[in-house]
């Protein structure tokens, strides 16, 4: 089944929702502390209601995916949240405004999850890669674009405007969702401790989803440490702001190189070349944070090339991960995300309990993602990294079978 431009825009802009709903309302934070009468705390609790939402809904979702279907799974997931963002947009008190922003959250998991889930169920494993590389690079915009939006929306119309507008996102997709073909009924057959239980001892989900979420981890610990690293060397706000535009622009150029250059050589020899260069990256930036710096261009430098295999390889490990556990592919992508979120949070908070010495503790906590690195390579490479095509093919009329 070939993909058509609207159907990866729609696919794109499911697996951006939650990137979008997350950031597009940060610079309305003075706005909302004002309009509330509230200090800044309650408005900054809001963002971190929100994350715990998006960590502990995801394996849910996934799992009720593949016991009830895609399709309605990812519309109830979408009416809850166009439903929160009303009620976010005609909140009368800070309190209301939590409890939907966690709602919101919960709604959201879904179209993260059931996305990929999506992709592994209705193509094969060449489109799957190229899907996948396509739509990566645009998930790293959502972060850089979102805020903007959301400055224009916040001081044109007010804050209120940026969650009507997510309302209206939410329901575009939960129409189009609706209309999307009928799927094959899922088998009810195996228990969900059977489903788990299976993944956990797939070495080759388990190496590929550990590869995932540690080169994911630099990358948390480098975006908690590098505004006080800065701040530190004496830099500006504006400076600091600045200082992320590279990496995201490295990130768009690594999945655009990667994707071309699986085609061309296949992903086993790309993901090689893109973890050696990702490690040496990895090994500069911990030499510069044990140096004394009078600049912050020693650190930026080498994390561009970070960012550069981390958008290469994304697609890569992701795809060999799902499309190892196609029996129950939304609650593996359930399960892979939660994963993901807990190891570049831990990174993160490690980071933030040694802010006094930022450079350091980014530098150290790098290197130590490099022995999850190795983990990851030693599982995934025990039985093989790809999967094998026969039985890949096996698998699928199993699925059909079902149908």
């Amino acid at each position: 089944m070939s993909i058509s431009k609207l159907q990866l825009g729609y696919l794109a802009l499911l697996s951006m929702l939650g990137f979008i709903a997350t950031d597009m309302y940060l610079p309305a934070f003075q706005t909302l502390q004002a309009d509330f009468a509230t200090g800044p705390e309650p408005i900054a609790l809001s963002l971190s209601i929100f994350l715990v939402g998006l960590a502990t809904g995801q394996l849910a979702w996934g799992i009720l995916s593949d016991r009830f279907g895609l399709k309605r799974s990812l519309a109830l997931g979408l009416a809850i949240f166009t439903l929160a963002s009303v009620g976010i947009a005609l909140s009368s008190n800070i309190s209301q405004l939590l409890a939907f922003r966690f709602i919101q959250a919960i709604g959201v998991c879904a179209p993260t999850v059931i996305w990929q889930a999506i992709v592994i169920q209705r193509y094969h494993a060449e489109q799957r890669q190229r899907i996948f590389a396509s739509i990566m690079p645009l998930v790293a915009l959502s972060p850089a674009l979102a805020p903007q939006l959301g400055v224009l929306l916040n001081t044109t119309l007010g804050w209120e405007s940026i969650f009507a507008t997510l309302a209206v996102i939410g329901a575009m997709l939960f129409f189009v969702t609706v209309k999307q073909p009928a799927e094959a009924r899922p088998s009810k057959t195996v228990s969900l401790r059977t489903d788990l239980g299976s993944l956990v001892k797939n070495r080759i989900f388990i190496g590929n989803v550990l590869i995932f979420s540690v080169t994911s981890a630099v990358f948390f610990a480098y975006l908690t440490g590098m505004p006080e690293i800065m701040a530190q060397l004496g830099y500006s706000a504006k400076d600091i702001g600045m200082s992320f535009i590279p990496q995201t622009i490295a990130f768009m150029v690594g999945g655009y190189v990667g994707k071309k250059s699986v085609e061309r050589y296949g992903d086993g020899k790309v993901l090689s070349i893109i973890l050696t260069l990702f490690t040496f990256a990895v090994v500069t930036v911990f030499i510069a944070s044990q140096s004394t710096l009078t600049s912050i261009w020693p650190v930026l430098v080498p994390f561009c090339f970070v960012a550069i295999a981390n958008g290469a390889l994304y697609p890569i490990v992701v795809n060999r991960a799902l499309s190892s556990a196609q029996h129950s592919p939304a609650t593996a992508a359930g399960l892979q995300n939660s994963i993901q979120i807990c190891i570049s949070s831990i990174a993160s908070m490690l980071v933030a309990l040694f802010a006094q010495q930022a450079l350091i503790a980014t530098g150290w906590t790098m290197l130590i993602c490099l022995l999850g690195l190795a983990g990851g390579l030693w599982l995934a490479r025990n039985k093989g990294a790809v999967v094998d095509r026969e039985k890949e093919l096996e698998t699928a009329k199993e699925i059909e079978a079902t149908a």
